[in-house]
């Protein structure tokens, strides 16, 4: 054989790799959407991604390791906006928050790796990434307004984003009321009228 049929019969190997690991990833995320992470079993995943047991174990040696890699890139950080104030910045913030927890996947997701998190390192690893990534465009928002002279000296970044998402948080998983304008609205303003 020479080296460019190696490379050929290489790359059509790599192909059917890569469209293996995305099937099996798009079944598990699919899984994950419809029941949480106790939904997820790597028999339903074969049946449903039509790639065998065996193949999915070569790729990741257990359940947690493809819930992990599943979860790896939900929850991405909103844009961080510039409008060029601290009510600004925030009113822009809590509507793209407001939006994707009525809107996106990841939201029926999230409490179900906020639950194995208490039971297992690993995730609860993952849920520390997550919440990471959701919740600092918030404290960039905070601290370029503390430059400003717009956020007293002692108010913490990570109050601010509590004050915005833990309301938001309520409405979507407690008393599942919806999300409107009005009520972002109010969030947002309760954040900046904020009084030591």
């Amino acid at each position: 054989m020479t080296r460019s049929d190696a490379d050929t019969s290489g790359g059509k190997a790599d192909k059917r790799v890569r469209r293996s690991k995305a099937a099996v990833l798009a079944q598990t995320y699919e899984l994950l959407s419809e029941g949480g992470i106790g939904g997820v079993s790597i028999d339903e995943v074969s049946r449903r991604s039509g790639v065998s047991k065996t193949t999915i174990y070569r790729h990741w040696p257990s359940r947690t390791a493809l819930l992990l890699e599943a979860c790896s890139t939900i929850g991405v950080a909103p844009q961080v906006p510039d409008t060029g104030s601290f009510a600004g910045d925030l009113s822009v913030l809590a509507a793209q928050f407001a939006d994707e927890l009525r809107s996106a996947r990841w939201a029926a997701v999230l409490p179900s790796i906020l639950d194995a998190a208490e039971h297992e390192p690993e995730l609860a690893q993952l849920h520390a990434v997550l919440h990471a990534r959701l919740m600092s465009p918030f404290a960039v928002v905070t601290e370029r307004a503390r430059g400003r002279g717009e956020v007293a000296p002692g108010r913490e970044a990570a109050d601010v984003a509590a004050s915005i998402a833990g309301p938001l948080f309520y409405r979507r998983w407690f008393s599942r009321e919806h999300i409107d304008e009005l009520f972002v609205r109010r969030v947002v303003q309760d954040a900046i009228d904020w009084k030591p």
